[in-house]
């Protein structure tokens, strides 16, 4: 029996993605994205989604002088709701659910029935009108899918495998309605494997940390900037309040875009990334002239500010997939952010450490600060270009108030992180008396 599903399911996948392969051969898809609601019940899940034709040229639908031929469908249609019902497979608790009935339709383009749950459903289950003529590749083809399950508190999972060799071209939007919950929408994309609709919260934790650890890893310009902040160090010490400060602060920044506290337009991203590439250069720079490294953890405090909706614009596309687990999904994001930092130090540390056996200790910092100034130099030209091409917001009322809340809120952690570093200094900063009663001098760069 697994080993007939597991052939029928390979040739699933060859038959649909056999129509987006012949159409990537001379032409893309005119339309890629797909729309679905997954409306669970006490006994029963509801799956209703509509599909492109475009996507849909593997499928052999009749053709009548270049037109479907609406009234010769049905047995198309029945083969198209067998294989579909293959090519979006649902799971309930890891068990793959079996559809206990199906219906199917071709629709007109100009249907609009998807915009609403109650309404796609009584489109979809209503024969399709052989009045209608609908022209090869155009339209939609509507199916309806009805599960058992064991019970709604499960947690169910989908995927999508239409057309899943044009990889991220094709989207499937899933509205979930739970029972009992308010509903969430989120966008699958093309080949991105089993998704979780209402992921428990460990699930969700540990997604999440994985996703921060990537996040940091892979961005290079996060990792220049950390690579600043410890080249003039000597010990592990003197990192602790600047890499707490950098931690509050981007934490502070990535909660706040979560909850779409962060500045609106489309000014604002490039404006994020003009600043991360300035904040490394700033750093290097510091590095060169010689930094006063008991201050350094506010200046870090400030760029991390930055750097944090840096963090928010990877995590953005992703919140989708917490489920009901904002907070939950917030919080692993950030020790995946943490955790990634770690292991970047604990490589950064013994490097730079050997390093200064080699090459003189100031000449070090100069000569590493000097190339990451470089870098991110054209990286900060080539930023602020975009940014000059970026509509600005108008200066009005709501944007004033937006301003301010955010100044208030700068001036109020600026004051905690200074309360804080003063309180560090009395407690931990150690005293060790020299000759002539002098007391040593707080640790400065190389």
């Amino acid at each position: 029996m697994l080993r007939n599903r597991s052939g029928f399911t390979a040739a699933l996948v060859l038959t649909l993605t056999l129509a987006s392969s012949l159409v990537a051969a001379h032409d893309l898809p005119a339309n890629t994205i797909m729309n679905a609601f997954v409306k669970i019940e006490p006994n029963q899940a509801h799956l209703v989604v509509r599909i492109p034709l475009d996507l849909l040229r593997g499928i052999p639908l009749p053709l009548k002088d270049g037109q479907y031929d609406l009234a010769a469908s049905g047995p198309a249609t029945k083969s198209a709701l067998t294989l579909l019902a293959e090519g979006f497979p649902i799971w309930e608790n890891g068990i793959r659910l079996v559809p206990s009935s199906s219906t199917g339709r071709l629709s007109l383009p100009s249907d609009r029935s998807f915009e609403d749950y109650d309404l796609a459903v009584a489109v979809t289950d209503r024969p399709t009108d052989l009045t209608e003529r609908m022209g090869y590749g155009l339209g939609y083809f509507d199916a309806h899918f009805i599960y058992p399950i064991s019970t709604p508190k499960s947690v169910f999972k989908i995927q999508s495998l239409v057309a899943a060799d044009l990889g991220n071209l094709t989207k499937l939007t899933v509205r979930y309605m739970p029972l009992s919950e308010t509903s969430r929408a989120m966008i699958i994309t093309g080949g991105s494997g089993a998704v979780a609709l209402n992921p428990a919260w460990y699930h969700a934790a540990s997604g999440f940390v994985l996703l921060g650890i990537q996040h940091i890893l892979s961005g290079i310009d996060h990792l220049l900037f950390l690579f600043c902040l410890v080249i003039p160090f000597r010990r592990l010490r003197g990192l602790i309040s600047v890499i707490t400060a950098f931690t509050i602060a981007h934490s502070v920044t990535l909660f706040a875009s979560a909850f779409h506290l962060a500045p609106r337009g489309a000014w604002f991203p490039p404006f994020v990334e003009t600043a991360i590439a300035c904040s490394i250069v700033y750093m290097a720079l510091e590095n060169i002239v010689g930094a006063d490294l008991r201050k350094r953890w506010m200046i870090t405090g400030l760029f991390g500010l930055v750097h944090g909706f840096g963090f928010s614009y990877a995590l953005g596309q992703q919140l989708q997939f917490a489920g009901s687990h904002l907070l939950v999904s917030l919080f692993s994001f950030n020790v995946g952010i943490e955790i990634g930092q770690l292991c970047v130090l604990a490589l950064m540390l013994p490097a730079l450490a050997l390093f200064r056996r080699v090459v003189p200790e100031r000449v070090g910092v100069i000569i590493l600060s000097a190339l990451a100034a470089h870098t991110a130099w054209h990286w900060m030209l080539e930023r602020w270009q975009a940014l000059k091409a970026a509509p600005w917001p108008a200066l009005d009322a709501a944007a004033v108030v937006t301003l301010a809340r955010w100044a208030a809120a700068l001036l109020l952690a600026f004051g905690a992180a200074r309360l804080l570093a003063k309180w560090w200094e009395r407690k931990f900063r150690p005293r060790v008396e020299l000759p002539k009663g002098r007391i040593q001098e707080p640790e400065r760069a190389a």
